[in-house]
């Protein structure tokens, strides 16, 4: 079994991040203070901190897209991940990059999307064809 992870991000307004968090993105609020809020993200701990935002990050030139520096996400199933596409477009998040697959066909085949919490945080959520494949080269 892989162990949770924990993380903490920065975000201007708590308010905004329970309803994006818990309300769009489904994830179970945990405990919580007035000054930050822990939240089930896919069975990882997810903590956002009342602080100055991240800002805009740097970006990397992946297969012709600018890719966030800094971003954080989950490895869905594929089912899961799509779910997670429609329902994202239904409430009209806007994409950094829109939900796509990359190496189709081939080693490593992945669906991937990036957008950004209100804060400005980018995440990333991709998911595998076959997801003994995550680390292939």
């Amino acid at each position: 079994m892989v162990q949770p992870f924990h993380l903490a991000v920065p975000v201007d307004d708590l308010a905004a991040a329970r309803a994006f968090y818990g309300d769009m993105m489904g994830c179970p609020e945990g405990r919580s203070s007035d000054r930050w809020v822990d939240f089930d993200f896919f069975g990882h701990q997810f903590v956002v901190h009342l602080g100055t935002p991240v800002g805009q990050p740097d970006h990397n030139d992946v297969d012709g897209k600018a890719v966030p520096s800094f971003h954080y996400g989950v490895v869905l199933d594929w089912e899961d991940w799509h779910s997670l596409a429609t329902r994202l477009a239904a409430a009209e998040v806007e994409f950094i990059i829109e939900p796509g697959i990359r190496f189709e066909g081939e080693v490593g085949e992945q669906a991937t999307m990036f957008f950004l919490d209100p804060a400005g945080n980018a995440l990333e959520f991709k998911a595998f064809k076959d997801p003994s494949q995550l680390f292939a080269k």
